[in-house]
């Protein structure tokens, strides 16, 4: 029986249409096992040592980077203190996860740079493990030019938190100051700190007055902690440290 060409040519535009249909059907599966199969959940990584950390990550085909070392109580040195991204961020391949890496509590006593030439408070800082942190010069004719006239944190300052120590230092007076560090204002008589601020010409926004809470009254050897004096600095921002310029304006908050 011979076959109407209208059948034959409906069965064959079919059967193409469908092993175009199969092979489509295919490309989008191998998309999605490759796309998914490129994607890793980032693992829990703090409280690992650099080293296993590194080999966790490199299992899974993800890159460690330590980026900032920080002094800890809580957790030991060269342990991982902090990470981001967070664990279980489902991210790709060959991702850099960075993590911070802890120093242990702090053991070192900051030395007094004050008043020492800037190449060798330099010198000071590293021969007890720290490092310098931000330089900022300051036009001061009362000491010579590349004196340190001033450090934060100040010298034996405890519980900091980074392995560095920002410098203030003496430029020549007819110099134009290129940024300053700024101190530390907590704790201080906010008319102190303004004085403070003003004399270096920068300036503060109205401050903002806030209710401290009484601190509770210590128990077993523990002494009390004094409470906060009304009229007290208790946070700045920019923070002690940060590199300042005469164009910003801090703000104090300060206790009622």
């Amino acid at each position: 029986m011979k076959r109407h060409p209208f059948i034959y040519f409906f069965r064959v535009v079919s059967l193409v249409m469908l092993l175009v249909t199969v092979a489509m059907l295919a490309a989008i599966a191998t998309m999605h096992f490759a796309i998914h199969g490129a994607e890793v959940q980032v693992p829990e990584l703090k409280g690992m040592t650099v080293a296993e950390a590194r080999s966790q990550a490199a299992g899974m085909g993800l890159n460690l980077n330590v980026d900032n070392r920080y002094y800890s109580a809580e957790v030991t040195a060269g342990h991982i203190l902090s990470q981001s991204p967070a664990p279980g961020t489902v991210v790709r391949r060959e991702w850099h996860v960075r993590v911070a890496e802890s120093l242990g509590p702090q053991k070192v006593d900051v030395p007094d740079t004050v008043g020492s030439d800037e190449r060798l408070a330099a010198l000071r800082l590293r021969r007890v493990g720290l490092e310098v942190g931000v330089t900022a010069r300051l036009p001061y004719a009362a000491a010579a030019e590349g004196t340190v006239i001033a450090q934060d944190p100040p010298a034996h300052a405890q519980g900091i938190e980074q392995p560095s120590v920002n410098l203030l230092v003496a430029a020549p007076e007819d110099d134009s100051p290129d940024g300053f560090v700024m101190p530390d204002l907590t704790g201080l008589p906010v008319v102190t700190a303004q004085t403070q601020l003003a004399k270096v010409g920068i300036k503060s926004a109205l401050p903002v007055f806030v209710d401290v809470p009484v601190s509770p009254v210590g128990t077993g050897s523990a002494p009390p902690k004094p409470p906060v004096p009304p009229g007290a600095v208790i946070a700045q921002d920019p923070p002690a440290g940060a590199r300042v310029d005469q164009a910003a304006e801090v703000k104090l908050t300060v206790a009622k």
